[in-house]
């Protein structure tokens, strides 16, 4: 199989047993890899446990029954293929949202664990004691971890990669290990594959570590025309202005100005979505003060990515990266706190714990808001001065939240179980309890069908409609308007599937469409495909994790939106007195998807193949 090196790891940690298995070719024809073939293989794992009995949604996200897979795509590790340097993370259940688990990170290690023989790695049931995966040359082995176990990312990574050379590592830190429902899990220190708690299920199978290193390198079916492909699609990328010259400036810290500027930039736990002073935390003023170096993942030709310092100063911090837009926006503006410098070390703490920046600085929003109206006592935070706007406040409630220590413990819920459990549920800025990122919906209408729908929860890049409302590509759309929306985040949600399952960066989407990726994939795979059947493999995948999702108990009554985007009108901006109409964008939404109620029809699976 070209792109693909056919093989596939499943791993019980209950018995300490590894054993390979063929990569399909007919799963891997209609599913492409990454999150595509994990789906399916979570799939079949919940037939499973039905015909046994359990059902879905009694599954225990931190139980041996949840199933935890690493994934690659057929452009994971092809040199030459634009920005190929990611995988994607699944379980069949999250922690936080009780949603399907899925994250996505970038740096080397999908790479190097295709490097190292596998398409995919399974993880079963739940160690006793702590261990990591140490894969090297196709050779896999369960090693004792009780050394790294307490320690954070960054010692970890350290300790590993001084042992194993030439390699990466993924891995938990303190937050993973003491269950925070939002734990994510860290490769090359700073790379997160960042939402759903999957840190936390890592934690929960006491697997601290997976190291990968090998040789091996994906073969591509046809060579010439892959390279005349990948040089006309990189020369897209170079000629395009955000992956060409925005990106490469200032990283994805350039939208703070944009989306401001565009009244969709949440603030203080989105009570506004225009802040006069964002300008404060823009990504222009941390290349002017902060930057050391910009920083790309492995194959990438935009680098985005910032290393960063802080040289003096009570929130000094040497040698980080980052923040990046979502982060600056969850630490900072959304807290009220436009202090740069303690964003970068918030930031930089929660790739030491190992803990995702949306949920966390979402959650800290939240509880800013619950103490100023009164619904959190002061002596409920044993010290902790949650004010709109306090920067230390925010930097010790990280460490605070990753050691589940004093009001630790509640923000380790994540904002949703927090908001209900102090009594004010509204104010939780979440949907199926996965907190949304840094985009109003009242501002930007496209955003609000795709957050209310997408399978995981509140997520963004799920289908990033911004693209078009806010920055023009691949057209331009009015972002006030409902005109089209629905169908806009049809389009997004079924080719970002396609994405996620090649495995590669979404900021490729600026500048690549469809056509661009059926002409690079054939000539990877040696298969025929047109952007027509890879948007109909987008879809069935997208329609696939939505069946998963109704197992797990949701379907149309939590796809919608917190109250206050629908009923509270913004203030002041660019979309100063809108709210949303989420039941007008979602009833064109399921036509268009062939649903009822947030749930696929028989004739829609069975046009769409799904079993």
């Amino acid at each position: 199989m070209f792109g693909y090196v056919g093989k596939i790891l499943k791993v019980n940690l209950s018995d300490g047993t590894v054993k390979e298995v063929p990569l399909q070719e007919e799963i891997a024809r209609k599913y492409l890899g990454g999150k595509g073939y994990a789906l399916r293989i979570l799939y079949d794992y919940l037939l499973s446990y039905q015909k046994k009995g359990l059902a879905a949604r009694d599954i225990d996200a931190l139980g041996e029954e949840n199933v935890l897979i690493f994934a690659t795509g057929p452009a994971t590790g092809v040199a030459g293929f634009p920005e190929s340097g990611r995988y994607h993370v699944m379980a069949l259940k999250s922690p936080l949202t009780g949603s399907i688990a899925s994250a996505n990170s970038g740096g080397k290690f999908g790479p190097y664990m295709k490097f190292a023989g596998f398409d995919l790695i399974v993880f079963e049931g739940c160690s006793e004691d702590p261990v990591y995966l140490e894969i090297v040359d196709g050779k896999a082995e369960i090693k004792d971890a009780s050394h790294l176990w307490g320690m954070n990312t960054f010692d970890t990574t350290s300790i590993l990669t001084e042992k194993y050379g030439d390699c990466s590592v993924a891995c938990i830190g303190p937050a993973g290990e003491n269950l925070v429902n939002f734990a994510c899990i860290i490769n090359e220190k700073h790379r997160a594959a960042g939402r759903t708690g999957v840190g936390a299920i890592m934690g929960a199978k006491m697997l601290k570590a997976i190291v990968v290193s090998g040789k091996r390198r994906p073969e591509v079916a046809k060579p010439e025309e892959f390279k005349a492909y990948s040089r006309e699609a990189l020369e897209k990328l170079k000629k395009n202005p955000v992956t060409g010259e925005g990106l490469p400036k200032y990283g994805t810290a350039v939208l703070v100005n944009i989306i401001n500027n565009s009244g969709a930039l949440p603030f203080k736990n989105w009570q506004e979505s225009y802040n006069e002073k964002a300008e404060e935390i823009s990504g222009e003023v941390l290349a002017e003060k902060y930057l050391r170096k910009r920083v790309a993942c492995w194959g990438c030709s935009i680098g985005c990515g910032r290393a960063t310092e802080v040289k003096d100063g009570p929130f000094k911090v040497l040698d980080t990266e980052g923040p990046e837009y979502e982060s600056i926006w969850a630490l900072g503006n959304d807290t009220g706190v436009m202090d740069l410098a303690a964003i970068i070390k918030a930031n930089h703490l929660c790739d030491e714990f190992g803990m995702d920046t949306i949920t966390m600085g979402s959650t800290i929003a939240c509880a800013m808001e619950l103490y100023e109206k009164g619904y959190v006592k002061k002596e409920e935070l044993q010290g902790l001065d949650l004010s709109f706007g306090n920067a230390a406040a925010v930097v010790e409630a990280v460490w605070r939240t990753a050691y589940r220590v004093g009001f630790g413990k509640y923000l380790a819920l994540g904002s949703k179980r927090l908001a209900e459990i102090f009594g004010a549920p509204e104010l939780s800025m979440s949907v199926k309890a996965l907190e949304m990122p840094a985009y109003d919906p009242r501002a930007v209408k496209g955003i609000g069908i795709n957050y209310a729908t997408a399978n995981r929860g509140g997520c963004h890049v799920s289908g990033y409609t911004i693209a078009a409302e806010i920055v023009g590509l691949p057209q331009k759309y009015d972002p006030l308007s409902y005109n089209g929306k629905a169908e806009l985040a049809k389009i997004f949600q079924d080719f970002t599937c396609v994405v996620n399952s090649t495995v590669n960066c979404l900021f490729t989407t600026f500048a690549l469409g469809a056509e661009d990726y059926a002409k690079l994939l054939s000539a990877i795979t040696g298969w025929n495909l047109d952007a027509k059947e890879l948007m109909k493999i987008g879809e069935r995948i997208y329609n696939l994790e939505r069946v998963i999702i109704n197992s797990l108990g949701f379907d149309g009554k939590d796809d919608t939106l917190p109250r206050r985007l629908l009923s509270e009108p913004l203030p002041s901006g660019v979309g100063k007195g809108q709210v949303i109409d989420i039941g007008r964008l979602k009833e064109e939404y399921y036509r268009l998807r062939g649903w009822k109620d947030g749930v696929p029809t028989k004739e829609k699976l069975k046009e769409l193949e799904i079993p």
